[in-house]
C-alpha cells in the first residue's frame, strides 16, 4: 500500500489535485504512513537550495527515515542544508549504525560538522551563539485567516535566518489560541506577558480582540502588533504601543468615493455587521460620501450571528426603498452567507449596484462556490500586490500549508497572509536593530493595587523594540513596508469586476492618480472618458444603473396637492359625489404630467388632494410641504413659491413659470398744484453748480474783453452789472453786446452750449412734472401689510406675475435633477407656450414694477451733467490763463524801463493792475476808431492829458469835444461848423 500512496502524495502536492476521491484516500491514511512520503516528495520537488532548507527545517524528525533509506542523492541534498551539527551528526551516527555500508555518507557528515564547527566561530574562537527573543503570537487557529496567517509566519520566520545566517538575534515564537473571542483573545495575551515575558504580542487576529491586548500591550510597554485588525476606531495614535501592518479601513473610503462619484450616484446605502470592525469605517464613509453631495438616507445593519430569516427582512427592507447602491463591508463568514439571500431574494438583477470593501474582497477565494457565484456582477476593491514576487511565495506557501495540514484542502493565499509575512521580517530586523538585551520584566510595586494585573511588570526592551520597528523600511511581498504614524501607508486600490470565479480588474485607484484604467503612474491614456473600464453589472447588464428606482415592492409616488378657493387656472380640484372619484386638472397640473412623459422611465403616482372631507383645505401651504418632509407624500404639485424656511426641509424643482414676488396696491392722485414746482426739475446741487458756472463765465468773459470792448468798460458799478447781465442774458440768448476777443469767442462757443442742454433738459423735465399724471402708492413697504393684516396674494396672470410654481420632493431625492431637466426641455421647446395659451388667455395687465410714480425721482442731478460743467470749467480756465501770459508778457518790458529802482512787489502789482484797467490802443478794436477820424493839428494834440480819465477820452475838433464812443458808432454822422469859419466841420 505505501507505493500508491507515495505516488498519490507526490500527484497532490505537484498538481494540487481537487478531486474527492484522492482527498479521501489521502484523509484515510495514517500520519506515519504519510508523514515519511511527504517530506520525501517535498524535497524531491524542491527548486533550489533554500527549498530545501524550508523543507528540512519545518520537521526534521522526519528527516530521520529519510537518512536512514537507501535515496543518496536526497541524502546528500539534506546534509548539505542542514546547519544542526549536532542533529547531523546524530543522526548520521544512527545511519552508519543501521547501515554500516555507507562510510562515504559518514565521511561527509564529519566534514560537515566540521565546517559548521567554523562557521559557527566568531573571531576570538568563541562559538557563535544567538539571543532568543520571546516573541507572542495570538491568533483564531480555528479560523480560515488565522490557519493561513500561522502557516505564513512560520514560514517567514524560518526564511528569514536561513536568509541572515549571521544574525546574533531570533525571534521566538510562542502561539496562543484565541478561537475568535475576545476574552480568549486577552487571556493568551496576558499568559504571554507573565509566563513568557514576551517583548512583543503578534495579533490579535480580530479588531475586537485587539482592543483589550492592546490596553495590556500599553501597561506591560510591549508592542502589539496586528497584521488584520483594520477598523478605524484602533488608532496608533491614541494607543502609542499598537502598531498595524495592515491597512486602516479608512484608507478605501476615498477609493469607493471615487466610484461613486465617476457614476454620478447621488444616494448609497452602507450595509455592514454590528462590530468593531463593521462600524468603525462608516462615519469616514459617511463624512467622504457628503463631499461629492452623496446622501445617505439609511444604514443597514446586521449582527455576526443573524439566520438567514433576520438578513432577509432586513433585504425586504431594502427593497421598499428608492436607493439601489449598495456598499458591503463584512466579514467574509457573514458576507458569504448575506449573498446567497441576496440572490435568493432577487436583487442581484438589473439596476442594482453592489460594491464590497477590502475586507470581504480579500477573502473571496476561501468561500464556497456557491456563494461566490450569488456575487456575479459585483464591484470589489482590494489593496494593489506587485506580482514580483507573489507567484514563487504562492507555491512555497501550497507546499508548506500541505506539510503542515496534509489532510486539509489547500487554499487560496489571501492579503492577510502576506502582511503577516512582513510583520515577521519587520520586527525580526527591528529585533536585531535593538539587539540582545534584558528580557526579562522590571516589577512594578503592586502593594497598592494586588491585582493580577499589576503584577506583570513591564518590558525594559518593549520601547526601543517599538522605535526600531516604526522606523523598518523594506521591499516586502506585499510592497513597499513604511510605517506611517503606526501603521502601514495607504497605497493603491485595485477595483475589479467578479465575473463568475474570476475577478476582472477594470480599473486602479491611488491617492495621487486617482481613478486610472491601468496601473498607477503609467502614461497609458483612458480610452474615451471612461476613468475605468465598463464593468458587467448584475443581470449581465452592460448598462450603467442610474443608481435609483422605484420601489419594487412600494407604492404609487403620493402627490399631494393644495386646495384653493380662487386661482382655478391653477389648480382645480373636483369631486363627483356619485362615482366618488377626485379630478385634478389646471396649469400646474399639466405641466407635471408634461414633465413626466419627458422621463427616461415610468414613474408611477396618485395625486391625494390636501383637504378635509368636507372638500376645505387642511392646512397652508408650509404644513403641506412639512408633510413631504414627514414621509407622509412623496411629492407636492401646485404653485408653491420657494422662501427660505421651506428650502431647510425639501427640495424644490427649476421654476416652471417667472421667479420673484411683486406688491400690488392702490395708488391715489395727487392732484393739489404745487407752487414751487419749477425747481423741481433740478437738484439743488445742479442749481447752485449752474449758477457758479453762470457767474465764472461773466467774470472770465469781462477780463478778456475788458481792455479791448468799450461794452465792457465804464464805471464799476456799470461793469458788474455788465457781468452778471451779459452772462446770464445767454441763458436766453438776449445779449446784444459784442465781443472783439477770439478767445472770448471760444468760451461762449462751449458755454452757449452748454447753456443750450441745461435749457432743453429743464424744458422737458418740466413738461413732464406738469402734463403726466401724479400718481402715488398707498402703501410702500411689505411689513405694512403685514402689521394691518391685509390680504397678500401673488399669483402669474392675475394681479403681478412674480411667483414661482415649483414642485416638491423630499430632501435629496433623485427625482429633482430629472424633473428638472425635463421641465427645462418644456421650456425651451413651444409645449409650455401652448399650456400656458390654454389656460392664460386673458391676462390682466398691471403697471410694471419698474415704472416710477414718485415725481422726486424725474429731478435732474449733477451726475447726469457733470462733464458738460467740465468741459465748459476747462475751456475758461485754459483761455483765462493764455490771456494772462500774454498780458504779462507784453507788460513785463514797459514795467521794467519805468524806473530804475527796484519797486516792491506790491507796487508791481498795484501798477500791472492800473495798466490791466487801462485801454489796449494796440488793439485792432480801437485802430479802427481812430482811422474814422479827419486829422486834427498838432497842437491840438498835445493838449491832450496823459492822465485824462480812460472813459472820458475826448477828440477835440474845432474847439468842440466828442466822446470816443461815439466817433466809434458807424451808423451815424454829425457836422460841426467852426463859429471861427464858415467852413463846414470834418464829418465824423
Amino acid at each position: 500500500m505505501e507505493q500508491p500512496v507515495l505516488e498519490r502524495v507526490y500527484w497532490h502536492v505537484t498538481n494540487k489535485a481537487d478531486t474527492s476521491k484522492e482527498n479521501q484516500h489521502i484523509q484515510a491514511c495514517t500520519a506515519e504512513e504519510i508523514e515519511a512520503p511527504a517530506i520525501y516528495k517535498g524535497i524531491k520537488m524542491a527548486k533550489n537550495q533554500e527549498e530545501t532548507q524550508v523543507i528540512v527545517e519545518s520537521d526534521k524528525k522526519a528527516l530521520v527515515n529519510l537518512l536512514l533509506s537507501q535515496d543518496k542523492e536526497l541524502t546528500w541534498r539534506v546534509s548539505i542544508v542542514i546547519r544542526d551539527c549536532r542533529f547531523l551528526l546524530n543522526t548520521c551516527l544512527n545511519v552508519m549504525v543501521r547501515h554500516p555500508a555507507q562510510l562515504c555518507l559518514f565521511c561527509f557528515v564529519m566534514v560537515r560538522v566540521c565546517c559548521l564547527s567554523v562557521l559557527g566561530t566568531g573571531q576570538n574562537g568563541s562559538p557563535k551563539t544567538t539571543s532568543p527573543i520571546p516573541v507572542g503570537v495570538v491568533l483564531d487557529l480555528n479560523s480560515t485567516v488565522g490557519e493561513m496567517a500561522r502557516v505564513c509566519i512560520d514560514m517567514a520566520l524560518s526564511e528569514f535566518y536561513a536568509v541572515h545566517t549571521n544574525y546574533r538575534t531570533k525571534v521566538v515564537l510562542h502561539t496562543r489560541n484565541s478561537k475568535g473571542d475576545a476574552v480568549n483573545a486577552a487571556s493568551a495575551a496576558f499568559d504571554l506577558l507573565k509566563s513568557k515575558e514576551v517583548q512583543a504580542i503578534i495579533g490579535p487576529q480580530k479588531s475586537a480582540e485587539a482592543k483589550f491586548v492592546i490596553d495590556l500591550g500599553d501597561k506591560a510597554r510591549v508592542p502589539i502588533i496586528s497584521f488584520s485588525a483594520t477598523s478605524p476606531s484602533l488608532s496608533p495614535i491614541q494607543n502609542p504601543f499598537f502598531v498595524r501592518t495592515t491597512l486602516n479601513d479608512s484608507s478605501q473610503v476615498n477609493a469607493i468615493k471615487a466610484i461613486v462619484q465617476n457614476y454620478g450616484w447621488k444616494e448609497v446605502v452602507p450595509i455592514y455587521e454590528d462590530t468593531d470592525y463593521g462600524s468603525g469605517v462608516i462615519p469616514y464613509l459617511i463624512d467622504a460620501f457628503q463631499d461629492i453631495d452623496v446622501r445617505v438616507p439609511y444604514r443597514s445593519v446586521i449582527p455576526p450571528s443573524a439566520k438567514d430569516g433576520q438578513i432577509v427582512e432586513e433585504l425586504n427592507q431594502l427593497k421598499t426603498m428608492q436607493t439601489r447602491v449598495f456598499v458591503v463591508h463584512m466579514t467574509a463568514s457573514l458576507g458569504s452567507r448575506f449573498f446567497l439571500q441576496v440572490e435568493e431574494n432577487k436583487m442581484m438583477t438589473e439596476g442594482f449596484v453592489w460594491i464590497i470593501t477590502d475586507g470581504l474582497s480579500s477573502l473571496i477565494d476561501p468561500m464556497n462556490s456557491t456563494s461566490i457565484d450569488s456575487m456575479d456582477g459585483v464591484l470589489g476593491l482590494k489593496p494593489f500586490i506587485p506580482e514580483s514576487k507573489l507567484e514563487e511565495f504562492k507555491t512555497r506557501w501550497e507546499k508548506r500549508f500541505y506539510l503542515d495540514k496534509p489532510n486539509r484542502k489547500i487554499g487560496e493565499l489571501s492579503l492577510f497572509g502576506l502582511w503577516a509575512y512582513d510583520t515577521i521580517w519587520a520586527l525580526a530586523m527591528a529585533v536585531e536593530r535593538v539587539g540582545a538585551m534584558n528580557t526579562s520584566f522590571l516589577k512594578r510595586d503592586a502593594s497598592e493595587n494586588p491585582t493580577s494585573i499589576a503584577t506583570i511588570g513591564y518590558s525594559q526592551m518593549g520601547p526601543n523594540l517599538l522605535k526600531a520597528i516604526l522606523s523598518t523600511k523594506f521591499k516586502g511581498l506585499s510592497g513597499d513596508f513604511h510605517l506611517v504614524k503606526g501603521q502601514l501607508e495607504t497605497s493603491a486600490f485595485q477595483i475589479f469586476n467578479l465575473i463568475g470565479k474570476v475577478e476582472r480588474v477594470i480599473g486602479y485607484w491611488s491617492p495621487k492618480y486617482g481613478l486610472s484604467q491601468d496601473l498607477p503612474g503609467k502614461s497609458k491614456s483612458n480610452s474615451g472618458n471612461n476613468l475605468i473600464r465598463n464593468p458587467i453589472w448584475p443581470g449581465d447588464s452592460f448598462v450603467t444603473p442610474k443608481g435609483w428606482v422605484i420601489p419594487i415592492e412600494g407604492k404609487k409616488l403620493r402627490i399631494g396637492v393644495p386646495v384653493k378657493d380662487g386661482f382655478k387656472e391653477f389648480l382645480k380640484i373636483t369631486t363627483d359625489p356619485q362615482i366618488n372619484e377626485t379630478s385634478f386638472s389646471g396649469f400646474s397640473i399639466d405641466v407635471f404630467l408634461a414633465a413626466l412623459s419627458k422621463l427616461p422611465f415610468a414613474v408611477p403616482y396618485h395625486f391625494i388632494p390636501y383637504m378635509k372631507p368636507d372638500g376645505q383645505s387642511i392646512g397652508s401651504y408650509d404644513e403641506l410641504i412639512y408633510q413631504v418632509h414627514l414621509k407622509k407624500f412623496d411629492a407636492v404639485v401646485g404653485d408653491i413659491t420657494i422662501v427660505a424656511n421651506r428650502s431647510r426641509f425639501v427640495d424644490f424643482t427649476l421654476p416652471y413659470s417667472e421667479s420673484g414676488v411683486s406688491m400690488v396696491v392702490p395708488i391715489r392722485n395727487d392732484k393739489s398744484g404745487n407752487a414751487w414746482i419749477f425747481l423741481k426739475p433740478l437738484t439743488w446741487e445742479l442749481w447752485l453748480t449752474t449758477g457758479a458756472a453762470f457767474v465764472f463765465t461773466g467774470i472770465v468773459v469781462w477780463i478778456l474783453e475788458h481792455r479791448v470792448n468799450t461794452d465792457f468798460r465804464g464805471p464799476p458799478t456799470q461793469q458788474i452789472g455788465m457781468t452778471f447781465w451779459f452772462s446770464f442774458s445767454t441763458l436766453v440768448f438776449a445779449h446784444r453786446e459784442r465781443v472783439v476777443n477770439n478767445l472770448s469767442r471760444f468760451v461762449l462757443i462751449i458755454w452757449v452750449f452748454v447753456v443750450l442742454i441745461l435749457a432743453q433738459s429743464y424744458t422737458a423735465s418740466l413738461t413732464s412734472m406738469l402734463t403726466v399724471q401724479q400718481l402715488q402708492p398707498m402703501l410702500t413697504d411689505i411689513l405694512e401689510l403685514k402689521d394691518k393684516g391685509y390680504y397678500v396674494g401673488y399669483q402669474k396672470g392675475f394681479i403681478c406675475e412674480g411667483a414661482a410654481d415649483k414642485k416638491v420632493f423630499p430632501t435629496g431625492s433623485p427625482l429633482v435633477p430629472y424633473f428638472s431637466k425635463a421641465i427645462l426641455n418644456l421650456k425651451e421647446g413651444d409645449e409650455m407656450d401652448k399650456i400656458e395659451g390654454t389656460w392664460f388667455q386673458k391676462k390682466t395687465q398691471c403697471q410694471d414694477q419698474s415704472t416710477e410714480v414718485s415725481s422726486s425721482s424725474t429731478s435732474l442731478s449733477l451726475r447726469s451733467f457733470w462733464g458738460l460743467f467740465l468741459i465748459t470749467g476747462l475751456a475758461s480756465v485754459s483761455s483765462l490763463l493764455i490771456f494772462l501770459i500774454q498780458f504779462l508778457y507784453e507788460q513785463r518790458q514797459a514795467a521794467n524801463s519805468s524806473t530804475a529802482s527796484p519797486k516792491p512787489i506790491w507796487e508791481k502789482i498795484l501798477s500791472m493792475a492800473q495798466r490791466f484797467d487801462q485801454k489796449d490802443l494796440s488793439s485792432h478794436t480801437f485802430r479802427r476808431a481812430e482811422s474814422r477820424i479827419h486829422p486834427i493839428n498838432e497842437a491840438e494834440g498835445t493838449e491832450m492829458s496823459s492822465n485824462t480819465n480812460d472813459s472820458q477820452i475826448t477828440s477835440r475838433v474845432h474847439n468842440q469835444t466828442v466822446p470816443l464812443e461815439e466817433v466809434e458808432e458807424p451808423v451815424h454822422e454829425q457836422r460841426i461848423s467852426s463859429p471861427q469859419s464858415g467852413n463846414p466841420s470834418t464829418s465824423i
